[in-house]
């Protein structure tokens, strides 16, 4: 297969083998086809929530207005004997 690139595409693949990230056009070409294959797999899942801590689960929750206090209380820290 012949492909033809833009000379813009052609500099960045240069600049990604001149710089060490990659071998040789074939790794580039590699990587670029596998995060093409990812972006494609990811979009066919649908769109991914953002993961919530703790706190904002609860506060969104049934038990939201239930007077749960979910602030951490401040370490006062510890006698410790030697």
């Amino acid at each position: 297969m012949t492909i033809e690139l833009k000379p813009e595409q052609e500099r960045i693949i240069q600049e990604e083998i001149r710089t060490g990230h990659f071998r040789n056009v074939d790794e580039v070409l590699d990587h670029a086809l596998a995060a093409l294959r990812a972006k494609n797999s990811a979009l066919k899942s649908g769109p991914q929530k953002p993961r919530k801590n703790l706190a904002q689960f609860l506060m969104e929750s049934p038990l939201a207005g239930s007077g749960l206090d979910l602030e951490r209380d401040k370490d006062q820290g510890r006698d410790i004997e030697l």
